[in-house]
């Protein structure tokens, strides 16, 4: 567990790194940033690959007359580039099991760019990978008699999420509620921003069952799609998928639109650690960089 010494540490060296970067993407790229910053700050947050894009060609944008301030510049980059820079410098190419050193890095970033504590494990517990390909999954019924046509609260919602459909079993753990009426804002929010995972497959499972089957349980977890910096808190409701599929875990539909991950494959590779929380103060769904 990383004590608070220790955290402030992480985090004013965190700091320090984000002012470097900064401070060298002032020295290289200045007049493509006031160009960019006066004339249009959406693509100076788009990406960090745009600047690195015209770095590689040489391209020198015009400047203006007035001078913009490194601090006026770095307001303007989305914060979500730093973190898909940090990710890239310790992710591998490919999408397969991260080692214990890159977990531990991935872990610090994590925790450090949201402020939340993020972790591989936790209790000594941890699943099969942090890094694999994700999938579509349905909906859930979330009582006895829902269905597509009761499941959203909005018609927006409903127009957005219902050519997904509802899964013909439960989730892991059952209904969420035992009837319409004893629904909860809670369970709502654990249907709606739901991911399964391989518990079956996690280090120990098989000689512990009943006690990783509760440890599971609604656990919460931070999901990241390291290519474009989406990240949402969700919870595990259910269990999969198949080794078979080639995927390692499936995410809501609410949950694969926001990571922008329903392509035409439906699967791409995301981070996903655990979130310490044993307070419950942190809420299901999107979650930005702090």
């Amino acid at each position: 567990m990383v004590t608070r010494s220790r955290y402030k540490h992480l985090s004013e060296k965190w700091r320090k790194r984000h002012v470097e970067l900064q401070r060298q993407l002032w020295s290289k790229h200045k007049k493509s940033l006031e160009w960019l910053s006066r004339n249009s700050k959406q693509l100076v947050a788009s990406s960090l690959g745009g600047l690195m894009l015209l770095s590689s060609q040489n391209v020198n944008l015009p400047s203006l007359s007035q001078a913009v301030s490194p601090q006026e510049i770095s307001q303007t980059i989305d914060k979500r580039t730093f973190l898909i820079s940090d990710l890239s410098g310790v992710l591998p190419k490919e999408v397969r099991e991260l080692t214990k050193e890159e977990e531990r890095k991935i872990s610090e970033i994590l925790t450090r760019t949201f402020g939340i504590k993020v972790s591989e494990s936790i209790e000594g517990k941890r699943l099969n990978r942090s890094y694999g390909f994700i999938g579509q999954e349905q909906h859930l019924s979330r009582y006895p008699g829902d269905t597509m046509s009761t499941h959203f609260d909005s018609d927006q919602d409903k127009k957005n999420y219902w050519l997904q459909g509802m899964a013909p079993g439960l989730g892991a753990w059952g209904y969420f509620a035992h009837s319409k009426e004893s629904l909860t804002e809670e369970d709502k929010m654990r249907e709606k921003y739901y991911i399964a995972v391989q518990t079956f497959l996690a280090p120990d499972f098989l000689n512990h069952v009943k006690e990783y089957i509760d440890f599971f349980k609604y656990r919460e977890m931070l999901v990241v799609n390291p290519n474009n910096g989406m990240s949402m808190v969700v919870d595990i409701a259910d269990a999969g998928p198949s080794e078979w599929t080639g995927k390692h875990l499936g995410g809501s539909p609410e949950v694969m639109k926001y990571l922008e991950r329903v392509d035409g494959a439906l699967k791409g590779g995301v981070l996903y650690f655990f979130i310490e929380d044993p307070n419950d103060n942190i809420s299901l769904g999107p979650i930005n960089p702090v």
